[in-house]
């Protein structure tokens, strides 16, 4: 089993075979069966294989081509609205618009995600997480017509892998766990940690392609500049209010 999760890859091209409607429904009841939060499932996920549906979601996570080409698009999303109709209906008053409600929600969300990636993998699937979910939150609340106290999480594509990628790269596990607690980082272990990473010809090739002189200028002013997080961030804020998780 620990083999099998480190031999994970990144799929972003799929066949044209669809996956078949039982082993997608057994793959999602084995999604439903992750950890949550008290139990309560406040999550959904959202199956589309609609050309039509797949079109509308596609602006919204920027047209890439995955979104298109796999035969599933999953949007999972944070959902407190079914949790509080059932509260409501049972002489219950519910207390989950606020914004710790949408974290154990939003966790939940991601839990079930990489559950069903897990899953979908051990078949022989192929998946692609999509980063652009919560760019455009708003978008996507519109194409998959979410209410109130729901709000989309992260994305995931599925689909027959065309080829299988090499797997790609990651840091030290020093760089990652801390034993009992936080050790921080002296310039030496920046350097060790990144070594490996920036010394690769596939990223000096990333660095000359981009104009830039080291691989973190590329994530800070290529990738993930200040202007693009802050826009994104105050666009996320606002569909937090919209949907009801911030007063």
């Amino acid at each position: 089993m620990l083999n099998f999760l480190q031999q994970h890859r990144t799929v972003r091209k799929y066949t044209d075979q669809t996956i078949n409607p039982e082993l997608l429904n057994q793959l999602l009841e084995t999604t439903c069966r992750a950890s949550n939060t008290g139990n309560m499932q406040a999550y959904s996920i959202i199956v589309t294989t609609d050309s039509a549906i797949k079109q509308e979601l596609s602006p919204a996570h920027f047209n890439q081509p995955m979104i298109m080409q796999a035969p599933v698009v999953l949007t999972f999303c944070a959902d407190f609205n079914r949790f509080t109709l059932w509260c409501e209906q049972r002489q219950a008053e519910p207390g989950y618009d606020n914004f710790q409600s949408f974290m154990a929600t939003a966790q939940d969300a991601i839990i079930a995600a990489q559950t069903f990636c897990v899953a979908a993998e051990s078949v022989g699937l192929g998946i692609c997480y999509l980063g652009t979910t919560t760019y455009n939150a708003g978008e996507i609340i519109k194409t998959l017509n979410l209410p109130k106290l729901v709000i989309p999480i992260t994305t995931i594509t599925v689909g027959y892998p065309e080829t299988i990628p090499p797997k790609t790269d990651r840091l030290p596990l020093e760089a990652i766990v801390h034993r009992e607690t936080y050790h921080e980082f002296t310039p030496n272990d920046i350097d060790q940690f990144y070594a490996e990473k920036e010394n690769s010809q596939f990223y000096k090739d990333f660095i000359a392609e981009n104009d830039k002189t080291t691989l973190a200028q590329v994530f800070t002013d290529i990738r993930y500049p200040r202007k693009n997080n802050e826009f994104f961030s105050e666009k996320f804020l606002q569909v937090l209010k919209q949907q009801g998780f911030l007063k």
